[in-house]
Parts: C-alpha cells; sequence; structure tokens
C-alpha cells in the first residue's frame, strides 16, 4: 500500500494542478515563441514602413486578457488533462527513486544529511524526467495551441497522433535535456536552503543561550523554516529559469529549435537577454507558497516524529 505521505502528496499535487493551471498556460505561453503574437496588440508599428527591432515583452495580465478575449475561459485549462495523469506517476516514479536513493546513501554518507538529500532529489528527478517526458511535451503542445472561440479544439490523442508522425518516438523527448539542466534548480534549492537553515539554528542557539532556557520547537521556527523555503525557491527558481523557456521553445512544433545550446544562443541572438526570464514572475507566483508549505510541513513532520 502506498503510505500516508504519498496519498497526501498525490492529492496536494492533483489539487495543485487544477487551481494553478491558469497560471501555468499564461506562463508557457509568455515562454513561447509564440509570445510575438500578442506583441503585435501591444504596439503597432512605428512610423509606416519602420520596424520594431526590439521585442517588447507583454506582461502576464496583458497575456491573459488576450487568451480570455480571443479563446474564452476554457482555454485557460488548456493541458489540464496530461497534467493530472503526468502528477501520479511522476510524484509515484520520483519518491520510489528518492527513498531507494536515500536508503543507499545513509550507508555511505551521515544518515539523512544534506548531500543525501541533495543527490537524492537529483537522482529521483534525473529518473522521473526521463520517464515522464512525453506527457510534459503534450501538456506543452495543448497549452501553446491557441485556438480562436468557436474553432474546434485540438486533444490529446490528437496531438499525441501528430507528434508521432511529425517525427516519430524522438519527438515525445524534445526539451528533455533542458529539464535536466532544471536538476540545478534542486540542487541549488539545497544548499541556500541548509545555509540559511543552519543560520537561523546559530542565531537561536545564541539568543537562548543569553536567556539561559532550554531550546524548544515554537511556531516562530516554524516560519523561519518557511520564510528560508521560500527565499531558496526564489533563489534557485530564478538562477535556473532559462532552463523553463529553452525547454518549452525545444517543444514547440517545428524544427528552428533543436538543441539546448543552440536554442539558447538562438533566443539571446533574437530577442536579448531579458527573454530568457519571461513568464517568471507566473511561475513564482505558482510555486513558492507551494514550496514553503511543504518545507515547512516536512520538518515539522520530522520534529514530531523524533520527539
Amino acid at each position: 500500500f502506498a503510505s500516508l505521505d504519498e496519498i497526501l502528496h498525490l492529492c496536494g499535487g492533483t489539487v495543485g494542478a487544477i487551481l494553478t493551471c491558469p497560471l501555468e498556460v499564461v506562463k508557457t505561453r509568455l515562454q513561447s515563441s509564440s509570445v510575438t503574437l500578442y506583441i503585435s496588440e501591444v504596439h503597432l508599428n512605428t512610423m509606416a514602413g519602420a520596424s520594431v527591432n526590439r521585442v517588447v515583452s507583454p506582461g502576464p495580465l496583458h497575456c491573459l486578457k488576450v487568451i480570455l478575449e480571443k479563446e474564452g475561459p476554457r482555454s485557460l485549462f488548456r493541458g489540464l488533462g496530461p497534467n493530472l495523469v503526468g502528477v501520479a506517476p511522476s510524484r509515484a516514479i520520483y519518491f520510489a527513486a528518492y527513498s531507494n536513493c536515500k536508503e543507499k546513501l545513509n550507508g555511505v554518507f551521515d544518515p539523512d544529511s544534506t548531500q543525501v538529500h541533495m543527490i537524492s532529489a537529483a537522482m529521483a528527478g534525473f529518473t522521473a524526467i526521463t520517464a515522464t517526458n512525453p506527457i510534459w511535451l503534450i501538456k506543452t503542445r495543448l497549452q501553446l495551441d491557441a485556438r480562436n472561440r468557436g474553432e474546434k479544439r485540438m486533444g490529446a490523442f490528437e496531438c499525441v497522433r501528430k507528434v508521432y508522425q511529425t517525427d516519430g518516438l524522438r519527438g515525445f523527448y524534445r526539451g528533455m535535456s533542458a529539464s535536466y539542466a532544471g536538476i540545478s534548480e534542486t540542487v541549488i534549492h539545497f544548499v541556500i536552503y541548509e545555509s540559511i537553515k543552519q543560520k537561523l539554528l546559530e542565531y537561536k542557539i545564541a539568543s537562548t543561550m543569553e536567556n539561559e532556557e532550554e531550546s524548544v520547537k515554537e511556531a516562530s521556527d516554524f516560519v523561519g523554516m518557511m520564510l528560508a523555503a521560500a527565499t531558496s525557491k526564489t533563489c534557485a527558481t530564478t538562477i535556473a529559469y532559462p532552463h523553463e523557456v529553452i525547454r518549452t521553445r525545444l517543444r514547440e512544433e517545428g524544427t528552428k529549435y533543436r538543441s539546448f545550446f543552440q536554442t539558447l544562443s538562438l533566443v539571446v541572438q533574437e530577442e536579448g537577454y531579458g527573454s530568457l526570464y519571461r513568464g517568471l514572475t507566473t511561475h513564482l507566483v505558482r510555486q513558492i507558497p507551494n514550496t514553503a508549505i511543504m518545507m515547512a510541513t516536512y520538518e515539522l513532520v520530522v520534529y514530531l516524529l523524533n520527539g
């Protein structure tokens, strides 16, 4: 039987996927090369005949407004099917790989140390990405499928058929290199989180020594942990974010973007460095609260189990 922990994670993941789907659609649209379609509405050409070279990126709210006006509210839930189908196996594979790896590494490093968690998380990420990439590719394609109101929308199965006809089986693994690059986010997150946690602990020990009282965990400690998690996640996401944009571009239809570094240089060349951070705000709004709550819960459970 699945442990209670895993069931809670799956439920949380499913509810999270439904609630944050509109944010995800907006984020994916902002990351894609088709974002220029929205730009023509942001500004018209300057003098007749003079073209605008710099790409002006529309904000999340403008993008949301355009989607609602042109495609209707249902479009904000594009790709929800594959997302829900993918959450369970992806989490299950992740947890299985994570606990297996952790078990083996506990014999090598200090049990449950930062290194153990970090390497286990990286290995679990690698395994889950490799196994579930096709599902996320279909999700991205569906989210980018902009149809005006009343037009027939592309379904998941039609999308699968289309990818297979165009690129064969290899097509389902587009963007995987960018996902692997995203594993660095996990590593950065853990490193920053642990160092902030250490500083908080040192500060607490210093203050309790002054007051000469027994050190106990209080509510403020968990608030501290949540802030540490939110801060570390924000830093890690911001540093590693360009891989998200590159991944979306690699998953688009067409052959313009072929490999990780080719896409990176092409995007920078054509649209400037700023384009590597499109959709970051939307991404952070979606991710930070999630992570903070998850990490604080984890710390609380560990604390309760250790009495």
